[in-house]
């Protein structure tokens, strides 16, 4: 709740310090005595708009504090956590405005942007009269006033869960369909490569071995002929070499017993001999035999290299690329084939999530038409005595297409009411007076109070137009409002300012040619005395007095 209010040098207002408590807080002066500038100034602590209109004449800038002490579960210390802040306990909100319109603010003393204290600031105030503040006329946010109210966290989770699941899985398949896409484009090509790849079959290094091989063929004819020459050396006629070193080695061998030794080297040398040259001519007849020119199998070489140097071309890559390209196009059509099934996947899915979503706003549907008709006599019960005895209050569910869906589920909601019979309900905005508009958000407030609302309400003259009887009903409504909650009324009715708990007092006061707003706290007399002069006027009677004695303790 808000705790402290301070003010210096805002409009009409030079120093200002005001202590403030739970329950009902009244404020009341005569009109013009500067209420509405103690609103203005609270908003701007509160991140509204602000000019240099707000300074004090002659100031050269104005400041405004508001002191809160909200729970320690409230909503402001998570989304100061998120900012960075860190805070717990008080939370001092602070605006400065120079002369020339520059604003700065604050929280705990630690400079933030007016945006965060404005969303701090409608964490912990709400504000509702002439300009209702947030929330109430807003139809965005009557779904979830609605949820509060019907207590359908557990429904309003899980379809917030369910959506999602599905958005984040329809995404998915989306992107996944729209690559899928693009790839098929490719299909035709890739098919076509792979097959014609296929064929080719191109093997790491064959063109290397495959020149290699041509070279050897093309000159094997002129090998062919030297080769049988080396044949006709080593063997073959009186004259081959095998042939005299076979005679010459027998020879030696008839020689050696007489030679005592001398010729044993010489003939285990020419045994050798014999037994290499045999060697050599065998290998230069193999060889030979080899090297016979096949003129078939030299075109059979050619067409194969100009097949893999033309694909070489066709693919843009060299020849002993091809084997590499062929494997990735084939990975790629295996790819694409893959792709087909996990995007039959993905859609089925999506499907599935989407089913999902709507199961879970379906049962969020239901339990929020039963909360509606609910929501709608308890807010009735609570016009009837506001002078609203034949006004109708409805909630309008509207059902949303599920691609227009939300995480909010399936329903439009909107607060509607018809404020004389045969007259059909319309948006809380068409109600024609500020003061009924005022009295609607306060039997709204009232029905809602149990459901979660700011620690600080405001209302400033919810009381307009109306006396009496009424007046009393709206004075009950918000002092029951003030046991679930710190309120702040202006009001301008005694059957109001009776029911606070406390009071205080707004006046002007002129001084060396300068008009100055002052606030003043009353005492158990000063209250009497004020709602006489709310009863009377200015001239007080006692007749006022007793009025006014009777008020007090028929608060009680």
């Amino acid at each position: 709740m808000l705790t402290q209010l301070s003010i210096r040098d805002v409009v009409l207002i030079e120093r200002l310090d005001l202590a403030l408590d739970g329950g009902l807080n009244v404020l009341t002066g005569e009109t013009g005595a500067g209420k509405s500038i103690l609103l203005d100034a609270l908003q701007v602590a509160l991140g509204r708009k602000s000019d240099r209109a707000s300074v004090r004449q002659g100031a050269t800038s104005g400041a405004v504090t508001a002191v809160f002490e909200p729970d320690s579960s409230h909503a402001a210390f998570a989304l100061l956590a998120e900012n960075g802040i860190e805070a717990e306990g008080e939370l001092i909100l602070r605006r400065t405005v120079a002369a020339d319109g520059k604003s700065r603010a604050f929280i705990n003393d630690q400079a933030v942007g007016a945006a965060l204290l404005r969303e701090i600031g409608d964490t912990l105030v709400e504000l509702h009269g002439q300009n209702d503040g947030r929330g109430l006329l807003s139809a965005s946010a009557h779904r979830a006033l609605l949820d509060a109210f019907g207590g359908h966290a557990k429904e309003a989770g899980a379809t917030a869960t369910a959506y999602a699941a599905w958005r984040t899985t329809e995404n998915e398949a989306a992107e996944f369909a729209r690559a899928l896409e693009a790839a098929r484009a490719d299909a035709d090509y890739l098919q076509a490569a792979v097959s014609e790849l296929s064929k080719l079959a191109p093997e790491e290094g064959e063109e290397e071995r495959l020149a290699q091989e041509r070279a050897l063929l093309m000159s094997s004819e002129k090998l062919a002929g030297e080769l049988s020459a080396v044949t006709e050396l080593l063997g073959g006629g009186d004259k081959a070499v095998d042939t005299r070193l076979i005679a010459a080695s027998r020879r030696i061998e008839r020689l050696r017993p007489q030679a005592m030794g001398r010729l044993d080297a010489a003939g285990e040398a020419l045994e050798r001999a014999v037994l290499e040259a045999t060697e050599a001519r065998a290998q230069a007849e193999a060889a030979l035999e080899a090297m016979n020119f096949d003129p078939r199998k030299l075109e059979q070489i050619e067409e194969r290299l100009f097949a893999l140097r033309g694909a070489a071309r066709k693919f843009k890559v060299q020849v002993h690329d091809l084997a590499k390209l062929s494997a990735e196009l084939a990975d790629k059509v295996q790819a694409m084939a893959d792709a087909e099934v996990r995007s039959r996947k993905l859609a089925k899915a999506e499907a599935a999530a989407r089913a999902a979503f709507v199961e879970a706003a379906g049962a969020l549907t239901a339990k929020r038409k039963v909360s509606a008709g609910k929501l709608e006599a308890a807010v009735t019960r609570e016009l009837k005595p506001l002078k609203f005895d034949k006004a109708k209050f409805t909630v309008a569910l509207t059902p949303v297409a599920v691609e227009q869906g939300t995480a909010a589920g399936l329903d439009a909601v909107e607060f509607q009411i018809a404020t004389n019979p045969g007259v059909p309900a319309g948006a809380l905005t068409k109600i024609a007076s500020g003061g009924e508009l005022a009295r609607v958000i306060l039997a709204l407030k009232v029905a809602l109070a149990e459901r979660g609302t700011a620690p600080t309400l405001i209302f400033d003259e919810v009381d307009q137009g109306v006396g009496g009887a009424v007046a009393d009903a709206v004075g009950a409504r918000l002092a029951k409002l003030g046991r679930q909650a710190q309120v702040l009324v202006v009001t301008h009715s005694p059957q109001v300012a009776a029911r606070g708990d406390r009071h205080f007092r707004i006046a002007k006061k002129t001084a060396g040619g300068v008009t100055l707003t002052g606030v003043t706290a009353l005492d158990d007399t000063g209250r009497r005395e004020e709602i006489a002069r709310m009863l009377s006027g200015a001239s007080i009677t006692d007749e006022a007095r007793a009025a006014a004695e009777t008020l007090l303790a028929a608060r009680d």
